[in-house]
């Protein structure tokens, strides 16, 4: 009797199990905000909005499917999917793009066995009479897919392009195809044995934001450096404060792509703490959070990589997780939104790119972020969407349902998988 109640209730299992991860789907769709969905609002000259998008991709670990496309308001005017992966965008006067990208498949791979990953950057002719192409590339082998990308790259006026290398954490200045300078975070940092063995620091942004002057995001130290050519780190915004060498992360927290407003003022992609934050630096020297949007289209922004202050005042967010670029005004109101296939890394709107210098907010919106992390599920789900496109309405809550109907299916199986075992050392009996 043992055996058959064990089969019987191991079907029971797989039954709820099924119907628990079902109802999760069908309510999670069914309850879910529309997203993506904004009115495009063409500027007064009746031209449509354009916006250059660099997509990260999809699939496990994100490198799958990345391209690099050009919206007009909410259509797709052309785009060139030709890596793995692809970062930061940026329009060159000549009607070129310059992006960061990270590709499989090379045979000249240096110390690694072929095939291997390279990183870099590549410049693309949008204009090409067979339609988008590379034109230009310049890039280097990586131990390994994961941390190890070429997140941005900034042309600079004396024709240098500066690199923000994730596999050795420093910054490059690269000018026909040669290495002209670099700034390596062990000069500042306690650095590792080898930093390509690691996601020691993370270093994902650099912006030139002065002559010889750049903005550089070291994302797992909470930080973002000033650093000047022949001087090293002149200012640190978020401090370390205790020791341990992070600034405090209730200010940033793994954070993309800061954009310098002017002295005393930056706007964030506050990734982790999931929200878009504008800093100010008080008299005190202390930098405070003068602005902030955590939500648009009532759904909470998550994992954004990217924010843009325009010069009407707006901000253009890319908002990876939830697979969305949005511009929202000054009191955090949505005037144009799109989904968007994959992950996407970072917009511009064009022709005005990321500026330096762009409006200041006027403290509209301010607040500190609410961590409402629960243990262990918050950062596992953190892991998953960072590895692989979720729903965006896939929160700890339908998590957790999931995982709960997984499991019920899995023993269910394990009781099913028992009861045959048991019946057929009953037969040899």
């Amino acid at each position: 009797m043992v055996p058959a109640s064990r089969g019987k209730t191991g079907a029971l299992f797989v039954l709820i199990g099924v119907g628990v991860v079902v109802a999760t789907f069908v309510v999670g769709v069914t309850f879910a905000s529309d997203i993506g969905v904004g009115a495009a609002t063409s500027p007064d000259d009746g031209q449509a909005n354009l916006t250059l998008v660099g997509s990260q991709g999809g699939g496990a670990g994100l490198h799958k499917y990345g391209s690099v496309y050009l919206l007009s308001d909410d259509n797709v005017s052309w785009r060139l999917a030709d890596a793995d992966s692809y970062f930061d965008v940026t329009a060159l006067d000549d009607g070129r793009v310059i992006a960061a990208f990270m590709d499989s498949g090379y045979t000249d791979c240096g110390p690694y066995t072929s095939p291997c990953a390279r990183t870099g950057y590549r410049i693309i002719d949008p204009n090409a009479e067979d339609g988008p192409v590379t034109v230009e590339e310049w890039s280097f082998p990586i131990r390994t897919m994961v941390n190890s990308e070429i997140h941005d790259v900034e042309p600079t006026e004396s024709g240098e392009i500066l690199v923000a290398d994730m596999e050795y954490e420093r910054i490059l200045a690269v000018k026909d195809g040669e290495v002209t300078w670099q700034w390596e975070a062990s000069s500042y940092y306690d650095a590792p044995a080898d930093p390509t063995k690691e996601d020691w620091l993370h270093i994902n942004d650099v912006d030139v934001i002065g002559e010889d002057r750049y903005l550089v995001s070291v994302r797992n130290a909470n930080q973002v450096l000033v650093i000047e050519r022949g001087s090293g780190v002149v200012d640190v915004i978020n401090e370390d404060t205790d020791g341990d060498g992070m600034g405090e992360p209730t200010l940033l927290r793994h954070q993309h792509n800061p954009q310098w407003l002017g002295e005393g003022a930056i706007l964030v992609a506050d990734s982790e703490n999931h929200r878009i934050v504008e800093l100010h630096e008080n008299e005190s020297g202390v930098w405070e959070v003068a602005w902030t949007v955590e939500s648009a289209e009532g759904v909470d922004l998550f994992w954004p990589r990217d924010a843009d202050r325009l010069p009407n005042g707006n901000t253009l967010i890319t908002d990876s997780g939830n697979q969305r670029i949005l511009e929202v005004n000054r009191t955090g109101s949505v005037v144009w939104s799109t989904k968007t296939d994959y992950i996407p890394y970072e917009a511009d709107r064009l022709p005005v790119g990321e500026l330096v210098g762009a409006p200041r907010s006027d403290a509209t919106l301010t607040g500190t972020p609410e961590i409402s992390d629960v243990p262990v599920i918050s950062p596992l789900l953190v892991a998953v969407r960072a590895s692989y496109p979720l729903p965006y309405w896939f929160t700890e809550g339908y998590f957790v349902s999931i995982a709960f109907g997984l499991g019920a299916i899995l023993t269910g199986f394990g009781l099913a998988t028992l009861d045959i075992v048991n019946r057929l050392h009953r037969r040899r009996l």
